[in-house]
């Protein structure tokens, strides 16, 4: 990486929680109306987020959606619901109640949103109180003229990379092909199954296709790979007793050689799949800019047209 020492150390996984509480704070948190819905969120004034501030005022909406409350399989019980006694900040059987930013408070039997409030008390569209975890695949790959040489951005200078993005049927914005990680199951099997099943729409293959992507994809995921982030996001979808969180990683193709093999097809909760040449100016969902950027800084690869924005917070 070209990143000076004191710049990368203030990007890395185990620092960002705190440069990322700054950076992001709640924004996409706070909007309205709540996503698949016309529930509006009380208004949080950028001063009051922090539950250290005090607000005897404060009266955030409630709201579940009807999707959480008839108990899909991914979903928890309400919390007064006979028999549901969650054990949060540890691992509850086979769902992980853990944060990976460190413990949570739980007040009268909710957890507690640990970057702050949101307007709206529940789990709106999330299925777990606390912590919904999910895992962000980002394949990324050199992008390369008709002769195969890598392609330098004019101004910068520096090296164009491209990931495979995905545009969410929900909301049509742009984003990484990620998704939940099912109770039990380990990060890095979710990372492919999410990446199969959302940009190789790998549940509508036969076993003997499956099979042959397993395959190919095996090589590009089981070779080192760098993580991203791990923690909290500033997801639409999060409220003050349910939140997302994620660890992303990237899986860079050097060559392209394996990626180059691979049919992207939009799959699962994707509307369309395709390569993306990353840029500042890609609008993504949620932090997901923020997940690429630092992807970006990690390979040497072109950001900015602004010679000194590499750093900037």
């Amino acid at each position: 990486s070209n990143l000076s020492a004191s710049c990368w150390s203030r990007l890395h996984p185990a620092n960002m929680f705190n440069s990322y509480n700054v950076k992001f704070h709640h924004r996409k948190a706070l909007t309205s109306p709540y996503p698949g819905s016309h529930v509006e969120r009380s208004q949080v004034p950028e001063d009051k987020v922090g539950w250290l501030t005090e607000w005897e005022d404060y009266n955030p909406v409630e709201y579940t959606a009807k999707s959480v409350l008839a108990r899909p399989n991914w979903a928890d019980p309400q919390i007064n619901d006979e028999g549901f006694s969650p054990k949060f900040n540890e691992r509850d059987g086979e769902v992980e109640r853990k944060s990976l930013n460190g413990l949570y408070v739980v007040e009268n039997g909710r957890p507690r949103n640990p970057v702050g409030r949101t307007g709206l008390t529940g789990r709106g569209l999330l299925g777990r109180w606390g912590p919904n975890h999910a895992a962000d695949p980002v394949v990324t790959r050199w992008k390369r003229d008709g002769s195969g040489n890598k392609v330098a951005h004019p101004v910068s200078g520096k090296n164009i990379l491209q990931f495979v993005a995905i545009k969410r049927r929900d909301c049509g914005e742009w984003a990484i092909p990620g998704g939940m990680v099912d109770p039990g199951e380990k990060i890095t099997a979710t990372l492919k199954r999410e990446f199969e099943e959302e940009a190789l729409n790998s549940l509508q293959k036969s076993p003997e296709e499956k099979a042959k992507l397993e395959k190919q994809l095996q090589k590009l995921f089981s070779q080192e790979h760098f993580v991203v982030y791990r923690g909290y996001v500033d997801d639409p979808r999060n409220t003050d007793n349910a939140w997302m969180e994620t660890e992303a990683v990237n899986y860079h193709d050097e060559t392209g050689e394996t990626m180059d093999n691979l049919p992207l097809e939009a799959g699962d909760d994707a509307g369309v799949v395709k390569w993306v040449d990353i840029s500042e100016k890609l609008e993504l969902y949620a932090s997901h800019s923020y997940f690429i950027k630092l992807v970006t800084e990690k390979q040497g690869a072109h950001w900015s047209e602004d010679p000194g924005s590499d750093c900037h917070e």
